[in-house]
């Protein structure tokens, strides 16, 4: 049989993707969220399809990006039947790779519509429809959301088919821009009240807009400016009202109050109040003449900063909290600022799963050591209590107090009530130590740090290596950077490491989460492209994608080449 190119280039994926070629097995996905942009916005425009198309035989499908089936309608109760036994219905991925040439999966990897006529199926049970697959992308991003598809039996095909899809789409994409004209509509409403009201300054989050009012950008200049935007990341997309802090790098301190915004259920964005307060470190514009602590390393304004209040804390032996995400230093720094402060006093590192947890605290607290207790956030209530009398006890009866500090993961407390009334009201000070990506800068500085404890010498990065280490987000913070590193290390005994030598998960700049398979995927892209020196086209051949599918998805995975 003689194919067209694309569907000749389609069969070569689907040979490529193992595909089964008689019978294949979708992936079926549970927990599908089915109120989002592309469902909302497609609603309307399937029912309305569908109410012109009942009991003829043809079927209106819709998927989201992964060919995942969200919605299907209409159809006769024979071609109903037949669709079920292929498992073309919700909750079944019909991407290209898991059933071979299709309407879905095939237009989702071209990138445009197509209409696939039965002996073009790479499956044999798939020979009996025809489909028209039309791609519906994002009207302001480009981004594809999904694919409309209009299926029949095989015999019932004709080119109305890929009409009506490529209709179908371009009404609900331009439903998507009705609704994001809605819920612009309603943040800008709550941004002008805001502005009004407070007098103050104010930012405004949306999906896909960002505004900061003219008194935030008098107020503060560039650099906090950068910061303050910085920070708004762990806001958006909040549902609940909540108040964070965020140290800027001219010494101030900010306290930032999110409220949401709905236009009826839906979240439209967020409004962000910010005010100012000192710090009682510094003068605005004058640095904070901080030490140099062995083994702390940074030396932006906001871990000076950080460093400082618990340099303060420790000189004055006030028992402090060190708060802030898993992986940003809350040990190393607490450490070395005691050697420093404290050097003739023992220091006990305690953790909150040590089942002699209370009885060693006692004893250390007795003998007059300083105390770490790390993991707070893990304790037990009956911990919790336990240490309640323990410290009553100390303030009680010792005349020289020791130095106690407390580090607790953001978010993740058990106990978090009594963590917050009983045991962290002895506790006068809490210092939120920041997260790599709001302290970027210090990267520079820690990257050779880092590389020199890992035991290997003579490794280096090149600048440009470097500065894309610096764009990254880092999750998983400095414990984070040091793990790629040390894999770096292990596999370059000496050298200077370029750009194309950094690990996959590098070399992506996006900051969204990436599901497992979404970070197989880029570390696959991102090989196939070094290996064949970054010509993007013989990737895609490697990898058995088009050349539409790998130019898209190194966009969506900010794949730096």
């Amino acid at each position: 049989m003689s194919l067209r190119e694309s569907i000749q280039l389609s069969w070569q994926r689907s040979e490529a993707s193992l595909v089964d070629v008689d019978q294949p097995s979708p992936a079926y996905i549970t927990g599908l969220d089915v109120d989002t942009t592309l469902t909302r916005a497609a609603r309307p425009v399937i029912d309305a399809l569908a109410s012109e198309l009942t009991n003829e035989p043809v079927c209106i499908i819709l998927t989201d990006a992964k060919g995942i089936v969200l919605d299907r309608r209409g159809g006769d109760p024979a071609l109903i039947r037949r669709l079920d036994a292929v498992d073309l219905s919700p909750g079944f991925t019909y991407s290209e790779s898991e059933v071979g040439t299709n309407g879905i999966g095939t237009a989702l990897e071209v990138g445009g519509p197509i209409l696939v006529l039965g002996p073009e199926h790479y499956t044999g049970v798939l020979r009996n429809f025809a489909c028209a697959g039309a791609p519906i992308t994002h009207p302001v991003t480009g981004g594809q959301l999904g694919v409309l598809d209009i299926t029949t039996q095989a015999r019932n095909s004709n080119a109305v088919l890929l009409s009506f899809a490529k209709l179908a789409a371009r009404r609900i994409q331009e439903r998507i821009v009705e609704e994001a004209n809605a819920l612009d509509q309603a943040l800008l409403s709550d941004y002008y009240a805001a502005c009004r009201h407070s007098g103050g300054s104010v930012i405004a989050l949306g999906e896909e807009v960002f505004m900061i009012n003219a008194h935030a950008q008098a107020h503060f200049d560039s650099v906090d400016q950068a910061a303050l935007i910085d920070r708004t990341r762990d806001a958006r997309g909040g549902t609940r009202p909540c108040t964070f802090i965020a140290d800027l790098p001219s010494g101030f301190t900010a306290r930032l109050a999110y409220h949401p915004t709905f236009l009826g259920n839906r979240l439209a964005g967020g409004i962000v109040q910010v005010r100012e307060h000192r710090s009682g470190l510094r003068s605005a514009g004058s640095p904070a003449r901080v030490p140099t602590l062995p083994g702390v390393i940074g030396t932006s304004a906001l871990w000076r900063h950080t460093t400082q209040e618990v340099l303060e804390s420790a000189g004055r032996s006030e028992w402090i909290v060190a708060e802030g995400e898993a992986g940003t230093g809350k040990l190393t720094l607490l450490r070395a600022v005691h050697n420093y402060s404290r050097p003739g006093n023992r220091l006990v590192i305690v953790d909150a799963d040590d089942p002699e947890l209370v009885n060693a605290a006692t004893s250390e607290l007795e003998a007059g050591s300083d105390l770490v207790l790390r993991h707070a956030h893990l304790l037990s209530t009956d911990d919790i209590h336990a240490l309640v009398d323990v410290l009553q006890t100390v303030r009680d009866s010792l005349s020289d107090e020791p130095w106690i500090a407390l580090t607790v993961v953001t978010g993740q407390s058990g106990a978090q009530d009594e963590l917050d009334t009983q045991l962290l009201r002895f506790f006068p000070r809490t210092v939120a130590v920041p997260p790599l990506r709001h302290h970027l800068d210090d990267v520079q500085a820690l990257v050779p740090h880092l590389l020199a404890r890992t035991g290997v010498a003579g490794v280096t990065l090149s600048q440009a290596a470097i500065s894309q280490l610096m764009r990254l987000p880092w999750p998983g913070n400095v414990t984070h950077l040091r793990s790629v590193l040390g894999d770096i290390a292990r596999r370059r005994r000496s050298g200077v490491v370029e750009l194309d030598g950094l690990p996959a998960e590098c070399r992506a700049t996006t900051r969204r989460h990436l599901t497992r398979l979404e970070a197989l995927e880029r570390d696959a892209i991102v090989d196939a492209l070094a290996a064949h020196h970054g010509d993007k086209a013989a990737a895609a051949l490697a990898l058995g994608m088009s050349r539409a599918t790998i130019y898209r998805k190194i966009r969506d995975y900010a794949i730096v080449t």
